[in-house]
Parts: C-alpha cells; sequence; structure tokens
C-alpha cells in the first residue's frame, strides 16, 4: 500500500469518527438554552438557572418541596435497589444453584435428577383433556385421590352378594 493510500485511509478513519462524535453530541441548535455554542456553555447556563429559581439537592428532604431534588447519586442508588428488590421477588428465595433463568436452563437442559422429577411430576397426573392410558395401579390410585374407590370393584357380584 502506498503512503498516500495509508493517508487517504488514516483521513478517511478520522473524518468517520469525527462524524460519530457531532452525530452521538446531537445538535447544538435543538439546545433549549441561549447559549449554543457547546454543550458546556449550555450545561453552565442551566445551572445558572437552576440555582437561580432555588432548586436544591437534598437527598434528605426530596420530594417534599418542587425545588428539592436527589442527587444523581441517590437516584442511582435508588434505582439499584429497586432492581435489586425486582430480582429477589422474581427468585423468590431460590437457592443460589438455581437463582438465574441460565441457571434454571442449564439444569432442564442437562436432564438432572430435579429437573426428571419434574418433568415425571408433570407427567404422572391424571388427565381430562384427553385419553391417557394407565396401569391398574395408576389407576386405583387416582381413583382414591379422588374418592372413588377401587375401579376394578364388580358392583354385580356385590348386589348378587348382598341380595342372597
Amino acid at each position: 500500500m502506498t503512503f498516500q493510500a495509508r493517508l487517504s485511509a488514516t483521513l478517511t478513519e478520522i473524518a468517520t469518527d469525527v462524524k460519530a462524535l457531532r452525530l452521538s453530541r446531537g445538535d447544538l441548535n435543538a439546545l433549549p438554552t441561549a447559549n449554543k455554542t457547546s454543550l458546556v456553555a449550555a450545561i453552565v447556563e442551566l445551572r445558572g438557572l437552576i440555582v437561580e429559581a432555588g432548586a436544591v439537592i437534598d437527598d434528605d428532604a426530596a420530594g417534599t418541596d418542587d425545588a428539592v431534588t436527589y442527587s444523581a447519586a441517590k437516584i442511582s442508588d435508588l434505582i439499584a435497589a429497586g432492581i435489586a428488590l425486582a430480582k429477589d421477588e422474581l427468585r423468590g428465595g431460590a437457592g443460589a444453584a438455581m437463582d438465574t433463568f441460565k441457571e434454571l436452563e442449564d439444569e432442564l437442559a442437562s436432564g438432572s435428577t430435579a429437573a426428571a422429577a419434574m418433568a415425571l411430576a408433570i407427567n404422572n397426573r391424571v388427565r381430562f383433556d384427553e385419553p391417557q392410558v394407565l396401569t391398574a395401579g395408576e389407576k386405583l390410585q387416582a381413583c382414591q385421590n379422588i374418592g372413588i374407590g377401587d375401579p376394578e370393584t364388580d358392583f354385580l357380584a356385590l348386589y348378587v352378594a348382598a341380595k342372597a
């Protein structure tokens, strides 16, 4: 590659970076401040307006007055606390080994005993939405669970015996 080509490539890269910086900075003309020469000048102007309005940053008294607000650090801490609370609620007391969706996914994918036991428990239920094949023992247990008794009872024999 020639010197001219390398220089051209370097200048193109620099121009691309400058363009990206301008885009991320935004249009200074859109600032709601009188001073639109730079972001720093606009921030200084806004700070002056806030101070003139009597706005106060007070981590203990925010919310008691429209001119009082929490500091950025306090707001960040409150957000972090809210996120931690939401995570705790979502985990619902799950142990450290199973307290993230990734750990649950890995456990289910591994076919481990806990996952297999859960799948077996789900499969070992009496369905009411479609027919299923049950062993005699499964039928007996299901009927006993719902108060029917032994499904193989010969009611005709009971009747005949009672009649005799």
